[in-house]
This record gives C-alpha cells, structure tokens and sequence, in this order.
C-alpha cells in the first residue's frame, strides 16, 4: 500500500507526537516540595502536566493543520488500525469512517499513544520509520 501522505510526514508527525506525549518534569523551585510524592517520599511521574511546551502541541497542530482533508483522514485512519480499532484489511472502512469524523485534528491529539498507535497503524501496512529524518 502506498499512502497519499508521504512517509516523510507520516514519521514527521510520529516524532512531534512523542514529543506531544512526553511527560514533563514538575515545576517547583529547590528550597520548595513537590506536590506529586507518593507516601514515602518519593517523587513520583505523573501525566501530562499542563504547562506542557505548547510549542510542540502547536507544531504538531499545524502539521496536521497543513494536511488535505483525504491526508488527514489517511493519519486518523492508520491510528484506528493502530490501536485495534480496524483491522488492516478493513482499510476502505477505517478511511471512510476517518473522513467522515468532524474533528480529525482534536480526535488524533486526544489519542493515548498517538505515536505509538500511528507506528502501530504503519507497520500493519509494512510501512516503517526507520532510517527517516530523526527517528533513526
């Protein structure tokens, strides 16, 4: 299968995905405490905090923002095969149905894991990052 999306930016959106996604250190000076410590002490991680680099969010927004309408559909649809929702041989569905969601761009930057279920979504097709740009 070749996709109407190059793979250049399929993996592009892959890579500010996992960037979208990373956890962020706590915000809090030396002499203060965090507010996220377990019972003994110890610091624990916790999910995207909400001073996240809006950068990346708005990176990853516009590169999505930048798709055409059938692109866009194309990278939602290669997450739903991704993370179970559609099996590859249910291509022509998962598309339709993508093309048919009123808010692509929020549904994908929602998605728990979007990078991962986007590569997920890739390999299902034996398409693969490896080797382009920087996620070599």
């Amino acid at each position: 299968m070749e996709p109407s999306t190059p793979l250049e930016t399929l993996c592009r959106i892959v890579l500010r995905a996992r960037e979208y996604e990373a956890q962020v250190p706590s915000n809090y000076g030396d002499d203060e405490e965090p507010d996220n410590v377990d019972d003994t002490g110890e610091e624990v991680l916790s999910v995207l905090d909400d001073d996240i680099n809006s950068s990346v969010e708005e990176e990853l927004r516009g590169i999505l923002d930048d798709l055409a309408d059938d692109q866009l559909a194309e990278v939602l649809a290669f997450c739903w095969v991704g993370q179970g929702t559609y099996e590859a041989s249910d291509w022509d569905e998962a598309l339709e149905a993508a093309g048919e969601e009123n808010n692509q761009i929020d549904e994908l930057l929602e998605m728990p894991m979007m990078a991962s279920v986007l590569e997920q979504g890739l390999a299902a097709f034996d398409l693969s990052c490896d080797g382009i740009g920087d996620l070599t």
